[in-house]
């Protein structure tokens, strides 16, 4: 069984191909690419979803989901 976070071949928020690098949204699961990863960083709500990844993994959850995505950070058609 494959880890549905490196099956992912292209950025459920634009669409790039994920080929060229990935990382972990820091607002939910979602594999990203590295052009919504500096989006997510320009985000008003980036330090909160930070702060709360890391009291998650300082009480012992390594499966915390995040806070959840923003609506303007998900993709639009």
């Amino acid at each position: 069984m494959s880890d549905p976070f490196f099956a992912a071949r292209t950025c459920p928020r634009c669409g790039a191909d994920l080929a060229g690098g990935r990382t972990m949204s820091r607002f939910n699961t979602d594999p990203i690419c590295l052009a919504c990863t500096e989006a997510e960083r320009r985000h008003p709500d980036y330090a909160k979803a930070c702060e709360a990844e890391l009291a998650a993994v300082r009480a012992g959850d390594r499966n915390f989901p995040g806070i959840g995505l923003p609506p303007d950070l998900a993709r639009r058609p």
